[in-house]
């Protein structure tokens, strides 16, 4: 299982959001490149990186920031946040992302991403925000009316590489990753599922590592890390571990 440490960009800076709310953001550190370099030396060989304010602008609004976090980290970069045309998925591969994340495209537009999917194999994570069992979009701003496995079944056909669901209640707020949603996702779709929202300490790496088998690709974990929760080289050591 893989261990995806998670950093969120606003205004250049190392953030995290409670809830997804903008105005409910702590920050972090203004070095996203730095932060990217200690997640390496503790192991770490995936990043999770989130264009915040891109994700509400509909276009990349952390470009520089990025790009200097793909140039410091050894491993691979995963990227959402405002991604919606070829022209950004073309742009950001050509950068040296390895996956990028699609999720109110992924609603709106599901034959673009469905395309995308399929021109670059591997490299498109279709993210499943969910409140209440419904997708939300635009940065988790509107809550739309699709159950959450509707959407996600949608793309089984299509060569996405995962699902990242997140359960929007409890992102940045250390109650636990939402294990029974996730795990029923993943029994549900012939599509690995990346767990998301939530993760507070190395007992949320077990749990999720014992049902690995049944399609729980990795977890992204974020606040935890950030307030010495969670001890990144003990969760990978537990996530590589065979069940």
């Amino acid at each position: 299982m893989i261990v995806f440490p998670a950093i969120d960009l606003k205004g250049g800076q190392v953030v995290r959001l409670a809830e997804g709310d903008m105005d409910r953001a702590t920050v972090y550190g203004d070095n996203p490149a730095e932060q990217a370099k200690l997640f390496a030396e503790a192991g770490a060989g995936h990043l999770h990186v989130v264009d915040l304010d891109g994700s509400f602008a509909g276009a990349a609004r952390n470009r520089e920031a990025v790009e200097q976090i793909v140039e410091a980290f050894p491993g691979h970069v995963q990227l959402g946040g405002g991604i919606r045309t070829r022209e950004d998925v073309e742009g950001w591969f050509d950068a040296g992302v390895s996956r990028i994340v699609m999720g109110s495209a992924a609603l709106k537009d599901p034959e673009f991403v469905k395309d995308m999917a399929r021109a670059f194999e591997g490299g498109v994570v279709v993210a499943v925000d969910a409140k209440d069992g419904m997708v939300a979009t635009e940065g988790w701003a509107d809550v739309s009316d699709v159950p959450v496995i509707d959407l996600a079944r949608r793309f089984e056909d299509a060569g996405v590489a995962a699902l990242l669901f997140t359960d929007i209640g409890r992102d940045g707020l250390l109650k636990g990753v939402n294990l029974d949603a996730t795990v029923d996702l993943a029994r549900r779709v012939d599509i690995p599922v990346i767990a998301s929202g939530g993760v507070k300490g190395i007992d949320d790496i077990h749990v999720l590592k014992l049902h690995a088998k049944e399609g729980i690709e990795g977890v992204i974990t974020g606040r935890a890390l950030y307030d010495g929760r969670l001890d990144l080289a003990a969760a990978l050591a537990i996530a590589g571990r065979e069940v």
